[in-house]
This record gives structure tokens, sequence and C-alpha cells, in this order.
């Protein structure tokens, strides 16, 4: 696993020459990566989110498409059309820019909910239906988008089911004093992403994503992922709770992290860990919930707090 380590710490150093003072985020999407997740960046204009999409691109040696989701795009738009070709008489299918390694969903909340639904099928089975024909996307595929929290004209509420498909929801959030700084001398005149180099590449994103497969969880951190969830479900803050796809994500989700920090197991530290980005887009509050100006993140945090830590010798080893 230590190769694993390596090869992602590489990464994000070589990330962070322009995403400036954010390190663990980088880190938490190349666990996204590793685990075969999507990701949404919620975060508010300027923050870097389309900057720190393309920086990954560029570190990862894999295919690009961006689309601009606007009221007006269609779903053929993103997943492709089949043309009548006159010199054969034939349909053929023109794919889509889905059809990538990263595929970035610039303002995703700006798309009507039909082009929306339209993304679906690609985050959780990884293909595309187009006039009845079914596309595999290529491999490594992840689909990285953006939203504004702000601003509301003109944007569609995401659907709980699209939301669920994401694996992390992430906010890059302001730098520090010092961090900022930094950035301005790195790319106050312009962003270098031609001196960025490739330090993966497609095979080996492949490669890792089946190793840690092999990462091993003990029973009680089993235990304590669905313990968790289930504490959603019986929790008078939520109308709506985490689902399984909740549990296979943080299984997911631990597995990589334990990868990326050396180890051939997960402890309950990594869980905790990645609890924040992975479940509370994924639940809805209470009406009581609200009037008591509660949010999803505290609400989980509260959930959290009273499920109790395993403490089995191997599941407590480097636990936070």
């Amino acid at each position: 696993m230590s190769i694993i380590q390596e090869k992602i710490e590489k990464a994000v150093n070589e990330a962070s020459k322009v995403i400036v003072d954010k390190n663990d985020k980088i880190k938490l999407i190349m666990v996204a990566i590793l685990s075969g997740g999507h990701v949404l960046l919620d975060d508010l204009p300027g923050a870097g989110k389309t900057t720190l999409v393309k920086v990954m691109s560029c570190i990862l040696g894999c295919k690009f498409a961006r689309v601009q989701f606007t009221p007006d795009l269609l779903p053929s738009d993103v997943t492709g059309i089949s043309v009548f070709d006159q010199k054969t008489g034939d349909f053929k299918l023109r794919p889509g820019p889905v059809m990538t390694n990263i595929f970035l969903a610039d303002e995703i909340n700006r798309a009507i909910p039909r082009t929306q639904s339209a993304l679906l099928e690609a985050m959780e089975e990884l293909q595309v239906t187009i006039d009845g024909d079914t596309r595999k996307l290529p491999r490594p595929f992840i689909l990285m988008a953006t939203q504004n929290p702000v601003e509301s004209e003109s944007t569609f509420r995401l659907p709980a089911a699209q939301l669920d498909r994401f694996l992390f929801r992430l906010s890059l959030g302001y730098p520090s004093k010092g961090g900022e700084i930094e950035m301005l001398k790195t790319v106050g005149d312009e962003i270098p992403f031609d001196r960025l180099k490739q330090v993966l590449t497609e095979d080996e994103i492949i490669q890792m994503q089946k190793d840690i497969t092999d990462v091993s969880i003990d029973e009680k951190v089993l235990e304590y992922i669905v313990s968790i969830v289930e504490a959603t479900r019986d929790s008078d803050m939520l109308a709506l709770p985490a689902s399984p796809r909740g549990s296979r994500a943080l299984y997911r989700a631990g597995k990589a992290l334990a990868a990326v920090k050396g180890r051939d197991f997960v402890t309950p530290g990594d869980v905790k860990e990645l609890i924040p980005f992975t479940l509370p887009h994924r639940v809805v509050l209470s009406g009581q919930a609200r009037l008591e100006n509660k949010t999803p993140a505290s609400a989980i945090e509260e959930i959290v707090a009273k499920v109790p830590v395993p403490a089995s010798e191997r599941a407590i080893i480097g636990a936070e």
C-alpha cells in the first residue's frame, strides 16, 4: 500500500503548485478517484472549483471534458445523439462529452431537471443509453460537478437521488491570509497549467482502484459504519436519512483513505474523518430541526457523537 501512498503524495504535491493551501481537499479528491466515486464541489464563485478540476486532469493524464450547464442544455448535449448518415442510410451514434475520463459538469444546478437526470445512469452504472443503444463509459470515469450555493435565480435544486450518487460533497473555502498571498505569487498573472507534470496514467489509476479492494476492514469497523447509518434512520432530526449507498460510500472511501495513508486496513478514525464529506448531502432535515437552525452537517455530527466507537485491537490502531 506504500506504493499507492507514494503516488498520491506525488499527485498532491504537483497539484499544490497551482491549488495553494488546499492539500487536504486535493487528497480527498484522490480518495474519490481511487474509490471510483464522484465529487460535488459546492462553493462560492472564485474559490477555484473549476481550476482544481482542470489541474487534476492535467496531472492524472486523463481525457477531460467540460460542459457549462445552462437552462437550455439538453440531455443529448451531454450523453450524445444518433445522427442519420445520408450516405449509408443508417443512424450513427455521435458520442457526447460524457464519454471521457474526467467530466466536469460546471454549475450543474443551472440545467433543467431532465438534463440533470441524464447523468444518473452514468454516475451509477458507468454507462449511457442513447436511443436504446447502451454504451459503456471509459475507465476510469469520475464526474466532478460544481455549483454556487448562494445564487438561486435560474437554478434547479439537485434531486435527492442525484445527490446520493456523489461520493463526496466538498467546499474549498477561502484560503488563509498566507495561503492567499502565496496564491497571488503563483497564479496572480496566469494559471500555469502548461507547467504541470503528469504524474499518473489511466492504467495506473485503474490498477490502484483494483488494489484498494485488498484493504481489509475489521468486522467491528463494518458494524461501526452500519451503526452510524442506522442512527440517521432513528433520528428525529432527519426527514430523509442516509441510504445503504451511504454505507457503501464510507466502505469504499474508507479503503481508499487507508491506502492513501499507507495502511492495508481501515480504522474508525478513517471512517470518522470521511463522514463530514460523505453523509450530510445525503440527508434532509426534519421541519423541527430546521426551526432549531440545525444544518445537515451539525445534525450528522450530533448523531455520530452518540455512536460508540469500536475497540477491537486492529480497529483502533491509528484511530483518531
